[in-house]
């Protein structure tokens, strides 16, 4: 499970543990972190921090809907993420105009939350979609990759979203090869052979993490 093709982070001491949790799109990454949770892990979620920040009344909303106008939101006002998601997917642009909006609220947010969870636990883990593609790898102690083959990817997201293998793909390529995190990441749970062994995997992070610092992850 440890990624020996990727460079060695260096630990900060008795003081904690601060791990990335990433993965690529449908390769399991909320499946590991909700396994992590199980073992008793503190996780602090971007996608969560992401949908406040599309709320109404929040500072992204009104320069979402000020670029892409109201055929995006939902009849109670809400936006409508599957019909952005549609929109950005299909221009590279306008995708790269939604990111430059959200990612810095997200940003600020999610730093927030993790630095309040650092306050309390000995290990926080941070589940990150874009974590290599945001270049956030050199904050974090080592990053912990959700994988699975392209074509497992693609099945899941035809399955889950209802999208053509077209569609699907169009999705992967609009983040980074899963491969190439593979390669950058300091540990690789494989979820492509069922939830069961995706378990036992994450179970022996867990362990392996907990071990090292030889007490509860809970600060007393």
């Amino acid at each position: 499970m440890r990624n020996e093709r990727a460079e060695q982070h260096h630990y900060t001491g008795t003081t904690g543990r601060l791990i990335g949790l990433t993965g690529g799109i449908a390769t399991g990454k909320s499946t590991v972190g909700a396994l992590l949770v199980e073992q008793g892990a503190v996780l602090v979620d971007a996608d969560d921090i992401a949908h406040k920040v599309y709320e109404p009344g929040s500072t992204a909303y009104r320069e979402i809907v000020g670029k892409f106008g109201d055929s995006i939101l939902l009849p109670d006002g809400r936006i409508n993420r599957q019909a952005l998601g549609r929109l950005v997917f299909h221009d590279p642009g306008l995708r790269l105009a939604l990111e430059e909006i959200t990612h810095p609220e997200i940003g600020l947010r999610l730093f927030s939350e993790i630095r309040e969870q650092q306050e309390k636990n000995l290990v926080v883990v941070a589940d990150i979609p874009l974590l290599f593609e945001r270049n956030y790898q050199t904050i974090f102690d080592g990053v912990l990759l959700a994988w699975c083959p392209e074509e497992l990817q693609i099945e899941r997201i035809c399955s889950r979203d209802g999208l053509s293998a077209t569609e699907a793909l169009q999705r992967i390529r609009a983040q980074m090869p899963v491969d190439e995190k593979r390669a950058l990441a300091s540990w690789v749970i494989d979820t492509s052979q069922g939830l069961a062994q995706t378990r036992s995997q994450a179970l022996l992070w867990w362990q392996a993490i907990t071990n090292e610092l030889g007490r509860s992850p809970r600060r007393s």
